[in-house]
């Protein structure tokens, strides 16, 4: 699940990226958009034919109707979720990455959704992991080092920062993920990814199981 508090952090673009990466490797993938604006659902009604495949799972009402057998879920949540909604959320994800943009409003949005974040069960339990990453930084500015000294104080992995980029753009336009376009077009992005795609894939990333 793509979590934030703020609109425009970036959170369609890694999850269409995850739904793209994940797909590359043959397991099944289901995209599902909680946001009324729909972002990762039109990016994937222009995913292109032969593209590796990535269906859509459904929301009814405010049910999610989950899918059968094993794959990957990848969830675009909106902005804005606080108390029982956020609660309803979390109870869906395994793993919560919560995208933060360099800046000062940003910063404070993010330090008090962790803070909630941080009291909710799940997450104190260790049944719901969450890390968070640095989005569209320009390094060497002087709102990225505050940015990386926040994310570095928090008490929650900070996995890794990736640069304003406009392969970004170019992936979003053509229905794909930056993990399909040419390597040596993306192979800086592709270096930033790692550390995510790692934690993903490690034991850190997945529930503790509760004591009986």
């Amino acid at each position: 699940m793509v979590l934030n508090p703020k609109g425009g952090c970036g959170k369609s673009t890694l999850a269409t990226n995850l739904a793209s990466y994940y797909a590359l490797s043959g397991q099944p993938v289901k995209l599902v958009d909680f946001d009324l604006q729909s972002s990762s659902l039109d990016w994937l009604a222009v995913r292109p034919e032969g593209a590796a495949r990535i269906g859509a799972c459904k929301v009814q009402g405010e049910e999610l109707l989950l899918p059968h057998g094993n794959g990957y879920l990848i969830m675009d949540v909106p902005a804005g979720l606080h108390g029982k909604e956020l609660k309803r959320h979390l109870k869906l994800a395994q793993s919560v990455i919560i995208p933060v943009l360099p800046s000062p409003m940003d910063i404070r949005a993010t330090a008090r959704f962790i803070a909630e974040l941080l009291l909710m069960g799940r997450v104190s339990r260790q049944r719901t992991r969450i890390a968070v990453v640095a989005n569209r930084v320009r390094e060497h500015t002087r709102i990225y080092h505050a940015l990386e000294r926040f994310l570095g104080s928090l008490k929650i992995p900070f996995l890794t920062s990736l640069r304003d980029s406009q392969n970004y753009i170019r992936a979003a336009e053509l229905g794909v993920g930056i993990f399909e376009l040419p390597t040596s077009m993306v192979e800086r992005d592709l270096q930033q990814w790692q550390p995510l795609l790692e934690w993903l894939a490690s034991r850190d990333s997945m529930p503790l199981k509760e004591k009986k």
